[in-house]
């Protein structure tokens, strides 16, 4: 009698145990699934910012007012 009490005790402890693992794992498989959301959006958002960039960067309007702001600096100095 005494070893299926031991034994039962031990079938549920390692119950509980394997519950409250399981729930741990799914908690932090959703932090993570969240994480992982919010860095995506995150990287679409930096991609968007550096493809305005690019657009301001190569555009020719761009270099002309470069080079007028070079000339006045230099004409200031």
């Amino acid at each position: 009698m005494d070893i299926t009490a031991i034994a039962i005790v031990g079938i549920i402890a390692w119950t509980i145990v394997s519950i409250t693992g399981a729930t741990k794992d799914k908690r932090a498989a959703k932090k993570n699934s969240y994480q992982s959301d919010e860095l995506t959006k995150e990287v679409a958002a930096l991609k968007e910012r550096v493809s305005v960039l690019e657009k301001i960067v190569t555009d020719e309007k761009y270099d002309l007012k470069k080079q007028f702001e070079a000339l006045e600096k230099d004409r200031v100095a």
